[in-house]
């Protein structure tokens, strides 16, 4: 279910088609590469010579309009794609990357993910229009955090909810780990030594609550912090166990409300992690 209405989904829907018009008449103008042969050096697209300079600048003002209509879509899909160094990004409000330098968008991209985001909104006005006819309350996913509603969305929208709740929980271990440098420890092992008390041992980084030692609320915030690191740890061990590793060794399809749910953990867990800062052992030096 969604607590879209039909009709919003569709307005979304047809902005993203006003973008895709838009996005196409500009790329008239432009000579089109790709990654390959950029080789994360060069941009994407460039002008084709001979084009007036005027008209150009108005067509991507025009784009730019349309991007900007149509980026709300992409967060209620969660049709992102993730970019080393950069997380998970939106190619359709990011579409004048392209032109840059080491562009990170490509014109495939921001097709591609046009169309994902078309798609997805279709199965999501069918769930709206089903939800209309019943009466149930809804909810919106895409309003959970968003690296795991764009783990989870592609797989959720086509009614996969064992696989959108096992590929939420591995982008949240795969994204701290990665941050962290951990790649030597499995999911499990690698929370329980991040979210436990005391100092950090050499490469091994711990979150911990942020805050000034001097200021008055955040030593009285500091005095909750082992208890606090305790209930993350325990947290993310319980969800670990019970949930990803499940949903990894069952084929048994969770309902729906199992599975937001599941999601909803998640979702909390990674926004308490956002609040947090890293530590390091002492003397070692952050790469």
């Amino acid at each position: 279910m969604t607590s879209y209405s039909v009709d919003y989904l569709s307005r979304l829907h047809s902005v993203v088609e006003e973008f895709e018009t838009e996005f196409e008449r500009w790329m008239q103008t432009q000579v089109e590469s790709d990654h390959l042969h950029a080789r994360g050096l060069l941009p994407t697209v460039w002008t084709k010579e001979g084009q007036n300079e005027s008209k150009v600048r108005l067509l991507e003002l025009s784009v730019a309009e349309a991007a900007g209509a149509a980026a709300k879509a992409v967060a209620v899909t969660g049709a992102y794609i993730a970019v080393a160094g950069l997380g998970a990004i939106d190619p359709i409000s990011n579409w004048s990357m392209m032109r840059h330098p080491k562009a990170v968008v490509s014109p495939h991209d921001v097709r591609s993910t046009a169309a994902t985001v078309k798609g997805r909104l279709k199965g999501l006005i069918e769930e709206a229009q089903a939800t209309e006819d019943s009466g149930v309350p809804a909810f919106a996913p895409s309003q959970l955090h968003q690296l795991i509603w764009a783990a989870a969305a592609d797989h959720w929208t086509t009614h996969q909810r064992r696989v959108a709740v096992r590929e939420a929980a591995e982008a949240l271990s795969v994204d701290w780990k990665t941050r962290l440098g951990r790649n030597d420890v499995d999911d499990t092992v690698f929370w329980q030594q991040t979210l436990s008390p005391g100092e950090p041992a050499q490469g091994k980084p711990k979150l911990a609550w942020p805050g000034n030692p001097s200021d008055k609320t955040v030593k009285s915030m500091r005095g909750g912090l082992e208890p606090m690191a305790k209930a993350l740890t325990h947290l993310a061990t319980g969800l670990n166990l019970t949930v990803r590793n499940v949903t990894t060794h069952t084929r048994e399809e969770l309902s729906e409300q199992e599975g937001i749910e599941r999601l909803a953990a998640y979702s909390y867990f990674a926004r308490l992690l956002d609040q947090c800062e890293i530590r390091h052992a002492e003397y070692e030096v952050e790469e």
